[in-house]
């Protein structure tokens, strides 16, 4: 799938191959082309991807072959072993996590999960997880502090589910709950936003030590439609809705609401699933040997001081 402003990339890509089919080892001067034509693709792409505005970063971390929470889990480990269940209504498939281990070292891994085809998707509820899913990532995460395992969140949801039956289920005490016991928990706590990270939804398992984001992924209050929608009454201002939520990893950072930005390779992440796992997987055991000499009760406090100190104004 190619986004609109991929295209033309795409364009200098189809004839770079049609060049390429054409060219013979001996012909020097197609040689010279092919090379100064990948140059200008490279530059173009650099240049492109450098340069994307909120709405095209939205739009990039919505891309179909963009990897979920399992494809990184899978990748980085060698032993997942997914546990279920809330042990109060049921299994909720939008939210998964279990043990895992990284280089040696247990990890407890927690994150949204979105589905690749329509059956999938249905399955998984688009990433959208209902009470019990947050009732579950509560009871792994006292699991993992239990025995004393550091933990991972991987946020990537278009927001909690918004049903009816979610709500009788109690979704806002849920959420407001997790909110409450992730400040207190005294293992390290690393939250990584992977794709989409829109409200409550996300900031559900996101109270971290460290809150890190992808390069392409955007974290915010409200989605740039339903903003544009609540705002303008139609959709069609999203773009514009985009840029003035400042939602992008490079905004957040020079807001100082997360902790650090992971690079993505040229194009996101989708373009090398192998390279981006190995990159977040550097930056989780980097993180957690910081966090590990850092005294528990101090880690909480400074935990507790990041979050308090975000949108406070200082005359």
């Amino acid at each position: 799938m190619l986004l609109d402003f991929e295209k033309p990339i795409a364009e200098l890509e189809s004839k770079l191959g049609d060049m390429k089919g054409l060219a013979s080892d001996s012909d020097k001067e197609v040689q010279a082309a092919v090379k100064a034509l990948e140059k200008k693709i490279l530059d173009l792409k650099k240049e492109t991807f450098e340069n994307l505005t909120g709405w095209q970063r939205v739009q990039l971390s919505r891309h179909p072959d963009r990897p979920y929470t399992l494809d990184y889990i899978y990748e980085i480990t060698t032993d997942f072993i997914e546990l279920h269940g809330d042990r109060t209504v049921s299994d909720d498939k939008a939210m998964v996590g279990g043990l895992g281990t990284i280089d040696g070292q247990t990890f407890m891994l927690i994150g949204q999960q979105k589905g690749r085809n329509t059956k999938q998707r249905q399955l998984r509820n688009f990433g959208m997880a209902n009470p019990e899913g947050y009732r579950k990532a509560l009871r792994l995460m006292k699991i993992a502090e239990k025995f004393n395992k550091p933990i991972v969140t991987f946020i990537d949801t278009p927001g909690a589910f918004p049903g009816l039956e979610a709500e009788e289920r109690g979704q806002g005490e849920a959420i407001a709950r997790n909110l409450k016991e992730m400040f207190g928990l005294t293992v390290p706590v690393i939250c990584i936003v992977i794709g989409e990270g829109a409200s409550g939804g996300a900031l559900g398992i996101a109270i971290g030590d460290r809150v890190l984001m992808l390069e392409n992924s955007w974290y915010s209050v409200i989605s740039p439609e339903n903003c544009s929608t609540i705002l303008w009454r139609t959709w069609d201002f999203k773009e514009q809705a985009a840029e003035l939520l400042k939602l992008t990893a490079k905004d957040m950072r020079s807001l100082n609401l997360i902790d650090g930005i992971i690079k993505e390779p040229l194009g996101g992440a989708h373009t090398d699933v192998k390279w981006m796992a190995q990159e977040i997987k550097r930056v989780i055991l980097e993180t957690t040997k910081e966090l590990s000499q850092i005294d528990s009760d101090k880690r909480i406090e400074q935990r507790i001081d990041k979050f308090c100190s975000m949108g406070v104004v200082k005359e």
